[in-house]
């Protein structure tokens, strides 16, 4: 599992860490880091390569100084733009200079062409968009490869929003523990290539990380295991109640994706020509009321149906409100049984109200799916850009890493509901049936675009290919333990 840590947790992790080591150890470890990974950008081959190192003040800029002193000392031709040269790191200014790296001031410097280029004005402790300086100098960058330092510039580590101009990386080279702001949108879109450099910070990291996100061995962990006891209940009977005569296609994706599930059997209730289009592509669904596990309402049920939500709530079982459904949810709810909503970030914006809006919901993910959980009391997952998983009394969040734009077309959404409505009665925690619902969903898509490349995906694509899920091998409930050090991205 990937952990991700606040800039707090991270500095406090840094200073326990360095009153172990010699002076500057620390620093020198992610230059080691950084530089290797700057080698291979590179094929191997430094000498005669131009890169350009673009160094604000702090340690950021130093770690891109001293990673630039190492290219030139192998040959490489490396020019520093300074943004403040009062304020730079002077050691390793002054290691530039001594392996022949040039420096320029920049307000004077001007692009003259580079295989790569470090980003190393802002760290981890950066607030805001970039300022007018570093944004006209990045501003003149072409057909070079851009490495950000620990983090793109301009993206705040702690919530991955962007409230300004931000370097986009290629690669961004991060030291010690992910950063939230790597692996949320729109923060995450700025990131390109991420590469984890372990300088052993691991041990020294406390408290609970802000974000985790499942890996396929932590899927496959959660996932429920058929013995040779199972049948149909005990395998988990989910209901869904979904789909009306204008969106009769909405019942029908999910009720699919239910039965693929791995829950025992789909209990389908709706309007008589709903049910006769589930049943016509289905034919191994129940039809009507009856003893289930867990519920899904919402989608396609159109904005009047709000006493299908109340019946459904009043049931002594977890349930998935989605969609249509959302409009009908009290605030907050109060239920002896969880309850998982999964609003779009539209849906979100109506349910947090005014002066809340979708682009807004989008730009503050990790702020909103926690205001959500906190209003209404439910589990939450928020899908868009990058899905998130929030729960009640917990402060850590998972954070999706397998979503697509591809995902972003009609019926996708009743897809995941059906998906992760059977993993609920199949014995999952909301928390964990919605975690690994988004992380099959996301994989069901990349695996067909992989098949399929430029093929437009549609929702009925993905039931099929949610067989190409993990193989279950675990027991139904069971979270995976946090490993004892972040893992190597991949």
């Amino acid at each position: 599992m990937r952990t991700a840590f606040s800039v707090d947790q991270v500095r406090r992790a840094e200073a326990a860490l360095m009153a172990r080591l010699a002076d500057g150890e620390l620093m020198q470890r992610a230059v080691a880091g950084l530089t290797a990974a700057c080698v291979r950008l590179l094929a191997g081959r430094v000498y005669g390569k131009r890169v350009v190192v673009v160094a604000g003040s702090g340690d950021n800029g130093g770690d891109a100084l001293f990673a630039g002193a190492r290219l030139a000392r192998r040959g490489a031709v490396v020019e520093a733009v300074l943004l403040d040269e009062a304020r730079a790191h002077a050691g390793a200014l002054s290691a530039l200079r001594a392996s022949g790296g040039r420096v320029a001031a920049a307000g004077e410097w001007r692009f003259r062409g580079a295989e790569l280029v470090l980003d190393g004005v802002v760290g981890i402790g950066g607030r805001g968009g970039l300022r007018e300086a570093a944004a006209a100098v990045f501003a003149q960058m072409e057909k070079a490869i851009v490495v950000a330092v620990d983090i793109p510039s301009g993206v705040d580590s702690d919530s991955g929003e962007v409230s300004g101009a931000a370097v986009r990386a290629d690669v961004t080279v991060t030291f010690g523990a992910y950063k939230p702001g790597l692996l949320i949108s729109p923060g995450a879109e700025h990131v390109g290539d991420l590469e984890f450099v372990d300088i052993g910070l691991a041990p020294y990291l406390e408290g609970a990380p802000v974000l985790e996100a499942l890996e396929a061995e932590d899927v496959q962990a959660l996932l429920p295991m058929a013995s040779a006891e199972s049948n149909k209940y005990r395998r988990g009977v989910v209901g869904v109640a979904a789909g009306s005569p204008r969106y009769p296609g909405a019942a029908v994706l999910a009720t699919g994706a239910a039965l693929r599930s791995g829950a025992g059997a789909v209990r389908f209730v709706g309007e008589p020509e709903v049910c006769d289009g589930v049943l016509a592509e289905y034919p191994e669904v129940l039809i009507g009321t009856g003893r289930v596990q867990a519920w899904v309402v919402g989608p396609g049920i159109g904005p009047e149906a709000g006493g299908r939500v109340d019946a459904v709530l009043a049931e002594q079982v977890p349930v998935l409100v989605d969609a249509d459904g959302l409009a009908a949810l009290p605030h907050p709810v109060h239920r002896a049984q969880p309850t998982l909503i999964t609003p779009h970030a539209g849906e979100a914006a109506r349910l947090l109200g005014d002066p809340w809006t979708a682009e807004r919901v989008e730009e503050t993910r990790l702020s909103v799916v926690r205001e959500l959980v906190a209003r209404t009391g439910c589990s939450v997952l928020l899908k868009g850009s990058t899905t998130l998983v929030a729960e009640p009394g917990n402060p850590t969040v998972r954070v999706n890493p397998t979503g697509s734009p591809a995902l972003a077309t009609a019926g996708s959404g009743d897809v995941l509901s059906g998906l992760a409505g059977g993993l609920l009665a199949a014995g999952l925690p909301p928390f964990d049936a919605a975690a690994a619902a988004a992380w099959i969903h996301g994989r069901a898509a990349l695996d067909l675009l992989r098949e399929h490349p430029g093929r437009q995906l549609i929702s009925g694509d993905l039931i099929g290919a949610l067989r190409a899920a993990p193989v279950p091998r675990g027991t139904a409930g069971r979270r995976p333990k946090p490993r004892p050090q972040p893992s190597a991205a991949r």
